[in-house]
């Protein structure tokens, strides 16, 4: 009896140091994650935390898992040692990818889109195109996304092939080569933009308590605010994107924008 109790507190101990060192690397990768690639809103329209979850799960759960189910005390040096060593490997290993796909699916881009802001994430942008963008959107962001524009087409045959790729499911902000400053934008944005006083009366009370809470985060008056719809691949009409009279962004707020 004595033997298995301190068996169970030896196997117990290694399992909780295993969680710790698992735990420490969770808050880092939540800082990484948060804090320099997914801030709000672009944990949920980007879908940086589910792909974080989910991360979590097998770097905390399943690692120290793995240690209660092969530590054994009366096992020799060398058998607990290449017992955690597979479980480290198989976790760093799982780590590894999971901080991959987690890259992958930052955002990098906000482009003006017509009638639209649209949040572009690494993966679909093809990085063989890059060298097509302005010089300064040649390298994708590590720290958040840039906003940018959607230049017009340059002509008939420019019309017809941005159709044909837009088709393709390819739409123009993905497309290195149709990026623009920001700037060369603003006036298009200013013709489409809308006054969120237009979009809160229309909306139910829930909502129009988000967008007041919005509204009141950007330290100017509603009468000054407009907005236009934030879209991605993973959130079609749950966000705003809020602007000043000048189409500068402002904030953004958890409510639909297409009328």
């Amino acid at each position: 009896m004595m033997v298995r109790f301190l068996k169970s507190q030896a196997t117990a101990r290694a399992v909780l140091i295993h969680f710790g060192i698992s735990a420490c690397i969770a808050l880092l990768m939540a800082f990484v994650v948060f804090g320099l690639w997914f801030g709000a809103p672009f944990r949920t329209l980007a879908g940086g935390l589910h792909l974080f979850w989910l991360l979590i799960g097998v770097d905390v759960v399943c690692g120290p898992l793995l240690t209660a189910v092969l530590f054994n005390p009366s096992k020799s040096r060398r058998e607990l040692t290449l017992d955690l060593s597979l479980v480290a490997l198989l976790q760093i290993a799982a780590l590894a990818y999971g901080v991959y796909s987690i890259a992958l699916a930052r955002p990098v881009v906000v482009a003006a889109e017509v009638d639209r802001f649209v949040v572009v994430s690494a993966v679909q942008i093809n990085r063989d195109d890059l060298h097509e963008a302005p010089t300064q959107f040649r390298k994708l962001s590590w720290t958040g996304p840039v906003v940018l524009g959607i230049r017009a087409p340059r002509d008939g045959d420019d019309t017809l092939r941005s159709i044909e790729l837009s088709l393709q499911g390819m739409e123009p902000s993905v497309r290195p080569g149709w990026w623009q400053n920001y700037e060369e934008s603003r006036l298009a944005v200013q013709s489409r933009m809308k006054p969120i006083t237009a979009l809160r009366a229309a909306r139910p009370p829930e909502e129009q308590t988000a967008i007041d809470i919005a509204v009141q985060k950007t330290g100017q008056p509603m009468d000054n605010i407009h907005y236009m719809p934030l879209v991605s691949s993973k959130s079609l009409d749950d966000w705003i994107i809020l602007l000043d009279k000048e189409a500068n962004i402002v904030g953004q707020a958890p409510v639909g924008g297409f009328e």
